[in-house]
Parts: C-alpha cells; structure tokens; sequence
C-alpha cells in the first residue's frame, strides 16, 4: 500500500487529490493546520488524519512521528500555500505596495514551510522503494511566461505570490538533483477555483488536481526534476 501525505488537505485541491488517491489505491494522510477541520475532511474520505502546520516546527516533528508509526510515507504532496495579495477586493498587490513583511509572510508558508516539512520526511522517503515528492507550484513562477505580453501571466501584478513560486522551482530542481532515486517535481495545477484565490479560479478543482495526481504517482522511470501541466512541460 502506498502512503501519501498531503499538506494543506483539508480543502480544495489537497482535498480532491486525496479523494483521488485514495481511489487509486493510495493510503492518505490529510495535513490540516486546524485539526477539527482534517478530521472532518478525513471523515468525508475515509482517510487518515496528522495535524500539521508547515511553520511549525514541533507540529511537523509530531507528524513525522505519526506517520512513521503507522508504518512510513512514499509519497509527499506539498500542496499546502498562500497568497498574501489579495486585497479585500479580491484586487492584487503590485510592486508599488509590496511589503518585506508581505514577501516574508508568503515565503513562510510556500517556500519555508514546504523546506521544513520536506527535509523532516526524507529519512522517511529515503526508507520506501519508489519515493515521490510533488510540490503544487504556480505558472506564475514560469519567467518565461510572466515576461511574454499578452499572456495572463503578464498581466499579473503581485510579486510575493510569483516570486515565492520561482522559489519552489529552483528547490524542486535542487533536491531532484541531491536525490536521484526519488522522483521529485513541480506542477501547475491550473487557475482552479479555491479559496486561496477568492474563488476566481476559472477551471474546477477536479480539473486542478489531475497533474497533481498524475506526478504523484510517478514510477521509478517517470521524471523528475521538473515542471508540468496537464499538457505537458512548462517552461521555467
């Protein structure tokens, strides 16, 4: 049986991947900062539970410990994230009003956070026989895409939000390197209707967890060190 974590699973994306994970065949742990709020997710899917807080670190040393007595992990979804900019209404943050304190809050979670828990686990990963970490990363950390007018991308005008997803790439890219027996990547979910977005998303999250899905269960000759959709590689 496969052992999958998920940060940040008790909604929207990390909640669809894991119910379709579990479908799959996959044993699922669903990380939830609030652990009244995993508890009902869990028990909506019939999955198991780990209260986890990327920021903390007694709350990730805690769930390396539960998972590892209910018998390891072979793969880890960083799906967990926020984005800072959005104002109350629901406008986004551009260069003008970025703050240090904004850029450091964002990074907390999406890039700090997404280290913590992902070095936490590697003595668990490195234990099972086809280890797979995926990181929910962003097409607004593609350069490539942010810098071609007249795309989306472009017309994008938060900075914390982007810059802490390049940030996911460059570390993805880094630890597939370190670690060549594990399958490390990045992906682009897709512009999904989540609350992380203020619902503005414009495709469902059934339709935002298939690359996740898809990478997370990535054998010992699938990819790694890399950034994907749906259709395919992105560029950086």
């Amino acid at each position: 049986m496969t052992a999958t974590l998920i940060t940040g699973a008790n909604k929207g994306l990390g909640f669809e991947t894991a119910r379709r994970l579990m479908a799959a065949g996959h044993t699922v742990y669903i990380g939830s900062r609030d652990t009244e709020r995993g508890r009902r997710a869990a028990g909506q899917l019939g999955a198991r539970v780990v209260q986890l807080d990327v920021t903390d670190d007694a709350s990730v040393a805690a769930a390396v410990k539960t998972i590892e007595a209910g018998g390891g992990l072979d793969v880890l979804i960083n799906n967990a994230g926020i984005e800072t900019e959005r104002s109350d209404d629901n406008g986004v943050i551009g260069p003008a009003d970025v703050t240090a304190d904004l850029m450091r809050r964002t990074f907390e979670t999406n890039v700090f956070g997404m280290v913590r828990v992902t070095r936490a686990f590697l003595p668990l990963l490195q234990r099972s026989s086809a280890p797979v970490v995926v990181n929910v990363s962003s097409g607004l950390a593609s350069l490539t895409r942010v810098s071609t007018p007249d795309t989306p991308a472009y017309a994008y005008p938060g900075v914390a939000y982007p810059a802490s997803k390049a940030a996911v790439n460059m570390i993805t890219v880094q630890y597939a390197k370190a670690f060549p027996s594990m399958r490390i990547n990045a992906v682009e979910p897709g512009f999904t209707k989540t609350d992380l977005n203020g619902n503005t998303g414009i495709q469902t999250v059934e339709q935002g967890a298939e690359i996740i899905v898809r990478m997370a269960r990535a054998g010992s000759d699938g990819p790694t060190g890399g950034y994907f959709d749906a259709e395919g590689t992105l560029p950086w």
